[in-house]
């Protein structure tokens, strides 16, 4: 890959383009999990697009009218639950304009190597916010302009108060605004009180029956793995995935996604290259399944905050290696299935003795996200679509694939790997390639 300058020309903070209100919103229970306590980092790629920061920026300003919350900033909440919060201050969100005219996208093949792009670059710093200013913002965004004409947008952005549904649709607003639109054509709806309310407590019951709390045993700090997981894209041609979907129609009857394809063969073949000795070692594939549909009533179009449910499924490994594509296609449709039933106790505070959304951090759990369907593809500022969408890897002891898109103008799915590691990476890659063909 080319060697790439990039020089940062401008910051500042963007701020709505209108008063907005000053209030403080509540987040759901998914939304102040954890675990979402963290910045989802991305890279969009554009082929074409003069002075697109200037546009982006202004566009930026208008969507974060109705946007406001992204304006906004986490703070803790006075009660004594200290529950986190969303308090919509205005201040704004951290943007930086910068340049790499040296360079042509076409020469870093519009960062089709994920593994030499210089991410620190490419992504917003924050160094510079005045100390007058001092917040942490939501949103952070950087616009680089490439010599050929092309932009790179490098996007920061706080799961705390999206998901991935809920961010493209955030930059898809200010792409309609950027194209000329007066408002986004998706009104955003807040809306996170969608969890039932808490039934009442014992005490509550009873006002005369002390209860005493239970004494919880201080659990230890979590143990880190020490393996270091290895980068590996993994193209599938699209007509791979039709093949698969009429042979597991032919013999079942029923009918397959592409991702059902793609995450069975990516866990059976990954637990294949791995080898773990002893058949009877329970293997886990974990995905997280929006659930947007699955409440009563269902979301309102246009709520853009977090709403899925982890999917898990265990099984030994001997048993998953034995097994046909189909037959774990079929594994996983049986555990979707279970979905609804599964998200509904979570709803209603039921029974689990473990946190669904805490599965072991271990070799053995592999999860898959599936990013094709998101609508991070689709934004448009002025000029098309994104030719390639790069998920920035945010641990190196999670073994993790993202299902996406492999870049324009090619056709096909692109499963995106840190998954193994050094000594498994060629016996995963084989085990890919040899399913591919």
């Amino acid at each position: 890959m080319a060697m790439i300058s990039v020089i940062r020309t401008k910051r500042s903070i963007v701020k709505p383009s209108e008063k907005t209100p000053s209030t403080t919103l509540p987040l759901s229970p998914i939304d102040r999990l954890a675990v979402l306590r963290c910045n989802a980092r991305t890279l969009h790629v554009f082929k074409h697009g003069p002075e697109a920061a200037s546009l982006i920026r202004n566009a930026l300003s208008i969507a974060l009218v109705p946007y406001y919350p992204l304006a906004g900033r986490i703070v803790e909440s006075d009660d004594e639950n200290s529950e986190i919060q969303i308090e919509c201050s205005g201040d704004g969100v951290w943007f930086v304009e910068a340049s790499a005219l040296g360079t042509t996208l076409d020469s870093v093949d519009y960062f089709d190597d994920v593994e030499s792009i210089p991410y620190d670059d490419l992504l917003p710093d924050d160094d510079h916010v005045p100390q007058s200013e001092c917040f942490d913002p939501l949103v952070q965004m950087q616009v680089t302009q490439f010599g050929c004409g092309g932009f790179v947008i490098g996007l920061i952005f706080c799961h705390s108060i999206c998901d991935g549904l809920g961010a493209a649709q955030f930059l898809n607003a200010i792409g309609e605004i950027a194209r000329g639109l007066q408002k986004p054509s998706i009104n955003p709806i807040w809306h996170r009180n969608f969890f039932p309310p808490s039934p009442p407590s014992l005490q509550e019951q009873d006002p005369n029956k002390q209860t005493p709390l239970p004494k919880l045993p201080l659990a230890p700090p979590p143990i880190l793995p020490q393996y270091h997981l290895q980068h590996t894209n993994i193209d599938i041609p699209i007509h791979q995935i039709h093949l698969l979907k009429q042979q597991f129609h032919h013999k079942t009857g029923k009918y397959c996604s592409a991702f059902e394809i793609v995450a069975s063969a990516f866990w059976r073949n990954r637990t294949k290259a791995i080898n773990l000795l002893d058949p009877n070692t329970e293997v886990k594939l974990v995905f997280f399944a929006n659930c947007r549909h699955l409440l009563d009533p269902p979301l309102p179009r246009g709520f853009y905050g977090n709403c899925f449910f982890p999917v898990t499924i265990t099984t030994p490994c001997g048993s998953l290696t034995r097994s046909s594509i189909i037959e774990v296609i079929e594994l996983i449709q049986e555990a979707k299935g279970r979905l609804p039933y599964e998200f509904g106790k979570y709803l209603k505070g039921g029974g689990e003795e473990d946190d669904p959304f805490a599965p072991p951090l271990t070799y053995t759990t592999l999860f898959i996200s599936e990013w094709g369907r998101l609508g991070f593809n689709d934004v448009d500022y002025k000029w098309g679509p994104p030719v390639h969408v790069v998920p920035i890897q945010g641990s190196s002891i999670i073994p993790v694939g993202i299902v996406g898109s492999m870049p324009l103008p090619k056709k096909g799915i692109r499963l995106m790997t840190w998954c193994v590691e050094e000594a498994h990476r060629g016996p995963f890659v084989d085990e890919m390639v040899s399913w591919t063909k």
